[in-house]
């Protein structure tokens, strides 16, 4: 579809994030990539992009939307002033370090009428996409339970938050995303074991509406990388391996017995197995695709700050849960 002139895009963080969000903005349709606010870097920005000291320079450069990739805690101070400079945001996750914050973008954005999202980057991916889908045809029956384990090495460009926030919001998102579910509360533990004041392993179990069983396995603490959801159901189990974005389904198959004892048992054994052929676009370019047709006024499929900061909520609910001990009920964000 052609669009009336060309999106003017901004970039805030130039770390490794950032860069491929400059690749990807450069390489986008449409978007041409203005000015990039780093205050460190010197080189890195693609075809002669002015690297700028401050946002007040950057905002000179009048663009319809910027993309914030800064660290974490920054999320709430530049969400802020691009807010009230009329600019559209797509924020990497989390959307901010604590629900509070988050709230006060969310309303700093929607009281304006501006477009902002959440870059949770696996809600694009292939095999979830697909998992989707499958589910919402009813492809599985009921949902019993979500397992999902994502761990590997500690990555050095994260400081200000933990695992809990950096990794495992992916998980929070995703889940509640391809169930259609939401968390009504959490159980979890923490610990640290690398020397930072901040977890770095997470184990969660958590309720979710309806009956659904969650259990997260996150980790900055594993020399081997791991990408996994599987979900299990009245029909057998999905398993999606978003490093791979590839998607297999493991199916039941009917079991008798003359045993009298056991025929009260439901019990299953395993069937076909398909892994499907899905067609495997890069998640990252999905996402800003989608973010620029929903700044240019089309109807697109973003992650709306109101639903990052629901994901912010259940982590912070896994955090108080992991320093209490208790069972954390995960409260739901104003309505507005």
């Amino acid at each position: 579809m052609s669009r009336p002139r060309q999106l003017r895009a901004a970039l805030i963080g130039l770390g490794a994030m950032g860069r491929n969000h400059a690749r990807v903005i450069n390489a986008l349709d449409g978007v041409g990539l203005v000015g990039v606010l780093d205050p460190v870097a010197t080189t890195g920005a693609p075809h002669d992009v002015p690297i700028l000291p401050d946002l007040d320079r950057l905002l000179e450069t009048r663009p319809d939307y910027a993309v914030v990739a800064c660290p974490t805690a920054m999320h709430e101070e530049v969400g802020l002033r691009l807010a009230e400079a009329g600019v559209h945001a797509l924020i990497e996750k989390p959307l901010a370090p604590s629900a509070e914050a988050g709230q006060r973008l969310v309303d700093a954005f929607e009281s304006r009428g501006l477009i902002g999202a959440v870059g949770h980057i696996e809600r694009y991916n292939p095999s979830l996409q697909s998992l989707r889908s499958r589910l919402e045809a009813g492809e599985l029956g009921d949902v019993y339970q979500v397992v999902t384990r994502r761990q590997g090495p500690f990555p050095g460009r994260i400081s200000d938050v933990g695992v809990v926030m950096d990794l495992a919001t992916h998980d929070i998102d995703l889940t509640a995303w391809v169930t259609g579910r939401e968390y009504a509360d959490v159980a979890a533990r923490t610990v640290s074991r690398s020397g930072r004041p901040h977890e770095d392993m997470v184990s969660v179990v958590a309720a979710l509406d309806g009956g659904i069983v969650a259990n997260h396995l996150v980790n900055w603490l594993s020399p081997m990388k791991e990408r996994s959801t599987v979900i299990t159901g009245e029909r057998g189990c999905f398993v999606a391996d978003t490093l791979t974005a590839d998607l297999t389904f493991y199916a039941n198959a009917a079991v008798g017995t003359e045993w009298e004892a056991l025929r009260a048992f439901r019990g299953v054994a395993e069937g076909d197995m398909i892994r499907y052929a899905i067609a495997k676009r890069e998640p990252l370019l999905v996402e800003h695709e989608r973010f620029r047709d929903a700044v240019a006024g089309e109807s697109a499929d973003i992650v709306t700050l109101r639903q990052g900061l629901r994901t912010v909520e259940v982590a912070a609910a896994v955090i108080e849960s992991a320093r209490s001990g208790a069972v954390v009920p995960c409260g739901l964000s104003r309505v507005g």
